[in-house]
């Protein structure tokens, strides 16, 4: 079967399941089926699966190459998506990646103290070897921010993830 066919096919069946009400499958059958035709195995056989059955790391290595557009069409709402998902995990690279998102209004309404409340909790969660790297960027957020705005912020990070 050729691509084209392949593609023609994924397109219908994620048609039928947007009509179905399945928008949020759809919309990962269509990024599945999107890497797949772009000869990107990586993607559809070994990561997207992975993250969407909750493996935070896959998720937040999906995020990152729809965000830089590597081996998939960059998407800076779909690297939202998976970094969110990878942070609300705990995962300190996805948080860490969130924030920067925020700060930089990618994919996202731009929001200091988003950034800041995402870095706090990399910082926070972080291996030593990045911790302070994390830290540095977090407080540079912090920079743009009021006394008031940051202590809103570290209320946020307490309130958001309270098991971490």
């Amino acid at each position: 079967m050729q691509q084209t066919s392949v593609s023609k096919i994924a397109a219908v069946i994620a048609l039928a399941f947007v009509l179905a009400g399945g928008s949020a499958f759809a919309k990962r059958l269509s990024h599945r089926t999107s890497a797949f035709a772009k000869d990107d195995y990586v993607v559809t056989t070994k990561l997207m699966p992975r993250a969407e059955h909750g493996d935070a790391n896959a998720q937040a290595r999906l995020g990152f190459m729809y965000e830089h557009g590597r081996g998939v069409a960059q998407d800076y709402v779909t690297a939202v998506y998976w970094y969110t998902a990878a942070a609300a995990q705990g995962h300190p690279s996805g948080q860490y990646l969130l924030g920067l998102m925020y700060d930089k209004g990618h994919g996202v309404a731009r929001s200091a103290t988003l950034a800041y409340m995402w870095l706090n909790l990399a910082a926070a969660h972080a291996p030593p070897r990045t911790q302070a790297y994390y830290s540095r960027i977090r407080d540079a957020i912090a920079a743009k921010l009021s006394p008031d705005q940051v202590a809103a912020a570290q209320w946020q990070a307490a309130a958001a993830l309270p098991g971490l």
